[in-house]
């Protein structure tokens, strides 16, 4: 079997990814499920890169990584009450 050093960072990114989803799953605290869905996305984003696929690539960091980790944590703020206003 040829293991070159493409197929070991796929390895690497498809194992950071889950690693990043069990912690997601199991952590404690939400907000470190939320970054820890964050890092899956972003890993997310890097596999899809490896497989050729730079739009989904780039529609994953910036839906997946970005922009569902803010506003997940804009709404933790506001469900937790440090959301002040004035």
């Amino acid at each position: 079997m040829n293991f070159n050093l493409f197929n070991l960072l796929n390895l690497l990114v498809l194992v950071g990814a889950m690693a990043s989803a069990l912690v997601a799953v199991h952590a404690r605290r939400i907000l470190d499920s939320i970054i820890a869905l964050g890092a899956a996305g972003s890993f997310m984003a890097v596999e899809f890169l490896f497989l050729q696929a730079p739009d989904v690539a780039i529609a994953e960091a910036a839906v997946g990584a970005v922009l569902g980790t803010v506003l997940y944590i804009i709404a933790l703020r506001k469900v937790i009450g440090k959301g002040d206003e004035k």
